[in-house]
């Protein structure tokens, strides 16, 4: 624009301008114009603008990128609005679900308020199914190496056990048999007698009262039973204990058996004692029948004569001994013996027992506590 257009005076028109009268120059008034003015000397057919519209960015007033506000906000939305990024839809699920899921509410840390569980894949469940297998499989290999240590241990502290009973009765038996090789010593051991062995060959044919009166020794009658056996003379067993004889602590008092026949008549006489009351003291058992004669000895002092060496032993030790379940502990030596004698010109039986019982001795451990008690007999 010239320099003396500028500097022309305010008001003036355009059409007194020297410089060219055909020219459309505006004023600055004119430029400034509230928009919607008409300008002198242009019709509305021109295409007048305002400020506003020179400004507006090419492609109109609605181009995007920047939108005029009007009377209705909701209409036209804010440049600002437009520029933030819009949400990425989700990879895994479908637009409905994503669309909800934009719409729930965050927590302080982020994490959906409200979402629901979704259903997990095929591979994530078939993973979570064999780590529970794997996991069932590591407890019962747990429980199985327990129940195995436990069963070893078991085993172990039951095969020491064993081990020590067989070591004990082992040496039990040991000091059975070395007792019984000792004969000297055990004839050193002998005790004093304590008690005497009734005459039983005196009271046979005497009615029950009539031998306890000859019995003496406080023979008092403790039992007496019927028997019923089919065949035997004997219809009453009488038993009489000795009670001014002492005791041995480990046999009891010595004893008294008599049979009574029908009549109530003695037709057999019987007696026990410990052998360490008779004074035989601790005798191995072959020692007591084979050099100490015993059983002679007993019957001939219960009136019974019989000839020495009358007891014989069986010459396999397996017929009168008895042994535990292991096969090497002794627990009982048992033998019996029998034969006839005259009495006054009359044949009598005579019969007798030697019992030797290890059972307290084998548990205690000593061989003091074995139980040695001598029966006797005579027939009439």
């Amino acid at each position: 624009m010239p320099k003396h257009a500028a500097n022309a005076p305010r008001g003036a028109s355009p059409e007194s301008s020297p410089e060219s009268p055909s020219d459309e120059r505006i004023g600055l008034t004119e430029a400034f114009a509230p928009v919607g003015a008409e300008r002198p000397g242009h019709s509305d057919e021109e295409g007048r603008i305002g400020l506003t519209e020179a400004f507006a960015p090419v492609g109109g007033a609605h181009a995007e990128g920047f939108s005029y506000r009007g009377d209705n906000e909701g209409e036209y939305p804010d440049a600002l609005e437009s520029l933030e990024p819009a949400p990425e839809p989700s990879l895994l699920y479908d637009d409905g679900a994503s669309a909800a899921s934009a719409g729930e509410k965050r927590g302080r840390h982020g994490k959906r308020q409200g979402a629901s569980k979704q259903p997990l894949p095929p591979h994530l469940r078939k993973s979570r199914r064999m780590r529970r297998i794997l996991i069932a499989v590591v407890v019962l290999l747990v429980l199985l190496i327990g129940a195995l240590g436990y069963l070893t241990w078991r085993l172990l502290g039951e095969s020491q056990t064993l081990a020590t009973q067989q070591a004990q009765q082992q040496q039990s038996s040991q000091e059975v048999d070395a007792m019984h090789e000792e004969d000297t010593k055990d004839a050193a051991t002998a005790t004093t007698k304590k008690t005497e062995v009734p005459n039983l060959a005196g009271v046979l044919g005497l009615t029950r009262d009539e031998a306890v009166e000859k019995l003496r020794h406080g023979a008092t009658v403790t039992s007496e039973k019927e028997v019923s056996e089919e065949g035997s003379a004997v219809k009453t067993n009488v038993t009489i204990a000795l009670t001014d004889e002492p005791a041995d602590t480990r046999s009891g008092t010595p004893t008294v058996y008599l049979g009574l026949d029908e009549g109530g008549r003695t037709i057999q006489a019987g007696y026990s004692a410990a052998t360490a009351s008779l004074g035989y003291g601790s005798l191995s058992f072959v020692d007591a029948v084979e050099n100490e004669g015993i059983v002679e000895k007993t019957l001939e002092e219960a009136g019974v004569s019989v000839p020495a060496g009358s007891a014989v032993l069986p010459e396999d030790k397996a017929a009168y001994s008895t042994y535990a379940s292991d096969g090497t502990t002794l627990v009982e030596e048992k033998c019996s013996f029998s034969g006839t004698v005259e009495l006054d010109g009359v044949a009598h039986e005579w019969s007798s027992v030697l019992l030797y019982n290890y059972a307290t001795a084998n548990t205690s451990g000593n061989l003091a506590d074995t139980i040695r008690m001598i029966y006797v007999y005579v027939n009439a």
